[in-house]
């Protein structure tokens, strides 16, 4: 019972759908996921964290990262992020506290990006993450084309206003999510100052307070006369 049960586990179900880019066998669709993604991540001290894009041919891809709260000794913010094409060749490197990696997809496949914390051995990171893939609906080469139909055609003009229209939103939500890193960066910023000043206001007034009670203290000692026990003549 327990070999079938380890073998059902090893071949998986027959009917989930391949996640390689290029499938032999045309019955079974391809699993691609969403062209883009917006998420945080907790990336452990001295842990390297890697996800996958796919992207067909002529894309243009974008991958944007800000480190949002940072932990240990040094509570440095920079972070070593990478992106690489299917062939595993490095496209982009950014290390820094907050960057950006964009460039356009020469063949079809899936993109890796990865997020090295390894020069951090005593704390995590809070790391947004902004990335994808989207397509301009429309070459150079047929540029003139679209035009032509947009005169001719009132679908056509209507489809590729539309597409253009598509493309000028995925941007406004682009800058969204940059202004939602940075609003998220400021919030753990503000929340940490203000638990230190809190901490220091307090050690301060602790300070204060042993140093007039140290000083009452010594004081009190100065004028301390000692009677003597002797019976004076």
């Amino acid at each position: 019972m327990l070999l079938v049960v380890l073998l059902a586990l090893l071949l998986g179900p027959a009917g989930c759908p391949r996640t390689e880019p290029l499938s032999g066998s045309g019955q079974e669709p391809l699993f691609r996921g969403a062209d883009r993604y917006d998420f945080a991540i907790v990336i452990p001290a001295g842990a390297v964290e890697c996800f996958w894009q796919f992207a067909h041919q002529s894309g243009n891809f974008f991958f944007s990262y800000e480190v949002q709260r940072a932990t240990g000794i040094g509570n440095s913010r920079n972070i070593l992020a990478t992106a690489s094409d299917p062939n595993g060749f490095q496209l982009g490197i950014s290390q820094d506290a907050r960057g950006q990696i964009n460039f356009l997809t020469k063949e079809t496949g899936f993109y890796q990006l990865c997020l090295d914390n390894q020069q951090n051995h005593f704390g995590f990171m809070h790391v947004y993450l902004n990335f994808g893939v989207y397509y301009e609906g429309f070459d150079v080469e047929n540029k003139q084309t679209e035009e032509k139909k947009e005169l001719n055609n009132t679908l056509e003009a209507i489809e590729v206003s539309i597409r253009k229209l598509q493309l000028h939103i995925f941007h406004m939500w682009r800058f969204y999510n940059f202004a939602r890193m940075r609003k998220g960066s400021d919030s753990y910023l503000l929340e940490s100052n203000y638990n230190y000043v809190n901490w220091w206001s307090m050690a301060q007034s602790c300070v204060i307070v042993l140093s007039g009670v140290l000083q009452l203290y010594f004081l009190k000692r100065l004028f301390n006369v000692q009677t003597s026990t002797r019976q004076k003549c």
